[in-house]
């Protein structure tokens, strides 16, 4: 009994020089100045130091060049598909809309249905070809301005914006043109006029003060 005894004390004793126990403790005036946000308080007889348990840096690592945010070119993606899924839900309601108006003197009978689903499939395919088309020339331009540049800002917004609204009415002539890129022009300064808002708001607060 008294060797198997001294085995068990042999064992814990390895285990804890292991592990470090054998070293200086901390007490409980150590623990209580150290800062543990978002943690609950860890035990006093815990042989860990809770300083290295803090995270105080970022969450993920990124790779070396890599920015926080994504850039237009992984942005395009999703620009792209959100304005197909967008157009394509806005015509089917527009088609259903037309659809109705359209055979509204008609009897509810197939002939009928086959009329609103065919005017809800053609509205439904004309604004997710519209938008998606427009989103691509914007997302190819937006990337193209930004490899051009160097730099990622509200001027590549406004000039993919306008350049888009140009091309894609390119086939109206010297006045489509015109009124393209203004509508682009418009509708980038916009975007990028409420991105901004919360820091122009803030600068001219600062200003007055």
């Amino acid at each position: 009994m008294e060797g198997n005894g001294g085995n068990g004390n042999k064992t814990t004793g390895g285990l804890t020089g292991f592990f470090g126990a054998g070293g200086a403790g901390y007490s409980h005036a150590d623990l209580a100045g150290v800062p543990l946000t978002g943690m609950n308080p860890l035990s006093p007889y815990l042989n860990v130091d809770p300083r290295y348990l803090v995270q105080d840096t970022d969450e993920f690592i990124l790779p070396t060049g890599a920015n926080k945010t994504r850039g237009r070119f992984e942005l395009a993606f999703f620009t792209i598909g959100g304005c197909c899924m967008t157009g394509a839900a806005f015509g089917a309601m527009n088609g259903l809309r037309l659809g109705l108006k359209e055979t509204q003197s008609m009897a509810w009978t197939k002939p009928r249905n086959v009329q609103i689903l065919n005017m809800v499939t053609r509205q439904g395919a004309l604004w997710a070809n519209t938008l998606g088309s427009l989103a691509l020339l914007y997302s190819a331009f937006g990337v193209i301005i930004e490899k051009t540049r160097g730099a990622e800002d509200d001027l590549n917004t406004v000039a993919a914006g306008t350049m888009t609204g140009m091309l894609y009415k390119c086939t109206g002539g010297l006045r489509g043109i015109t009124r393209g890129g203004l509508a682009g022009l418009t509708l980038t300064s916009l975007y990028a006029l409420y991105n901004n808002w919360e820091h122009m708001k803030g600068s001219l607060l600062q200003q007055s003060l």
